[in-house]
């Protein structure tokens, strides 16, 4: 797959099937920054922090999440892909709360393996998370 293609794509939240939607896949080419400017020009941003207080969200530029918001005729499209060392996951919902209910989950996860620097008082199980710990980081403006 190539690291940026036009594909068909289903919501992960609502199911619907959505045509045309820019979609990010593997980049094994050059390494974490070179994929962070290269998804920029497609209107991706990575997403450098997470939570009320910005705790780190991955380690760049081994790993990173990235968002995106854009829309279809119906509404609001929110995507998200996860980059591990070139290796890249993709998905996309229709509601912002499903998306930033994903963010949050890659954010525990990270900070739970100790990949990111995260919260101390971290709970067992990414659904017991705190809403302080479930949104962007004031310090930026996530999709």
């Amino acid at each position: 797959m190539n690291a940026i293609t036009i594909k068909t794509v289903t919501t992960v939240d609502t199911g619907e099937t959505i045509d045309g939607v820019t979609v990010l896949g593997d980049y094994h080419m050059n390494g974490g920054y070179d994929w962070m400017e290269l998804i920029g020009e497609h209107g991706w941003s990575v997403i450098p922090s997470w939570g009320s207080d910005g705790w780190d969200l991955g380690q760049w530029p081994y790993v990173m999440v990235a968002g995106i918001r854009t829309a279809d005729g119906i509404g609001n499209l929110f995507g998200m892909a996860t980059y591990c060392e070139g290796d890249v996951t993709c998905t996309f919902y229709r509601t912002k709360a499903r998306f930033w209910e994903a963010i949050s989950e890659q954010a525990f996860y990270h900070w739970k393996n100790g990949q990111a620097q995260g919260p101390a008082d971290l709970p067992e199980a990414a659904a017991e998370l705190p809403s302080r710990y479930r949104i962007p980081s004031m310090y930026q403006e996530a999709a």
